[in-house]
């Protein structure tokens, strides 16, 4: 890490934020803070940052959500910050896509020892994921977002839009219901077909010319969906 790395604080206890700001740039680090999750999102796609330490309960949200979200797009380092101690809770951010877990109270040390690390492993191609991606006639952008078929907005539901981006990702092959209902909704999801048949209709309402001729989302029967490559 180089004099300069920027690190983002989102944490709601000011007193935190003071000792992590304190110990932080006198290392040398560039810091700058957000107390809520939505702060936390317009600063980290405004302003991108080199790791971000995160706290799990903030007021408008929880930071596993941002977790997901951001790795969406990003592949910033997270390390969460957080006062819950217990095995599931670890788990559940490591699965969501957080770096590294330490538990509150912790020394600077430790925590300097764990920045390292977690950069060191994501390396110098932070920052450099792709923002924007496309099929067919759907745009998506993954930093704010949005998504856009033919031009035009769609607004989507955190669900259907987790669904999109994954079939938009993987654009010309079939993912499985099972890769599906996993990935999108989770393990405990993946005999849950129906719910792939409820969103994909919706889906296909909001992104189709015509929902029952669909040109884009396309059912590839017994097995899944695919997503029509552009060359397609």
């Amino acid at each position: 890490m180089n004099s300069r790395t920027r690190v983002l604080v989102v944490e709601d206890e000011a007193p935190m934020r003071k000792f992590l700001r304190t110990a932080l740039s006198t290392h040398d680090f560039e810091v700058y803070e957000a107390e809520t999750a939505s702060e936390a999102m317009e600063r980290i796609t405004t302003q991108p940052p080199d790791i971000v330490l995160l706290d799990l309960g903030l007021p408008d949200g929880d930071g596993i959500e941002i977790t997901k979200k951001l790795r969406e797009w990003s592949k910033v380092p997270i390390i969460v910050l957080s006062a819950r101690g217990l095995e599931s809770d670890k788990v559940q951010a490591l699965d969501a896509g957080a770096d590294d877990y330490v538990t509150k109270p912790f020394g600077v040390g430790e925590l300097l020892a764990r920045m390292r690390v977690a950069m060191r492993h994501r390396g110098e191609a932070v920052g450099e994921v792709k923002q924007l991606i496309s099929a067919g006639d759907v745009v998506i952008d993954l930093a704010r977002r949005e998504v856009k078929a033919r031009g035009n907005d769609v607004k989507l539901t955190p669900i259907e839009y987790r669904l999109l981006v994954m079939l938009v990702k993987n654009a010309g092959k079939v993912l499985t219901h099972r890769q599906l209902l996993v990935e999108v909704w989770g393990a405990a999801y993946a005999n849950q077909t129906h719910y792939l048949r409820v969103y994909t209709a919706q889906l296909r309402r909001k992104i189709e010319v015509d929902a029952a001729q669909p040109k884009n989302l396309l059912t590839e029967s017994g097995v899944g969906y695919r997503f029509r490559a552009p060359e397609s």
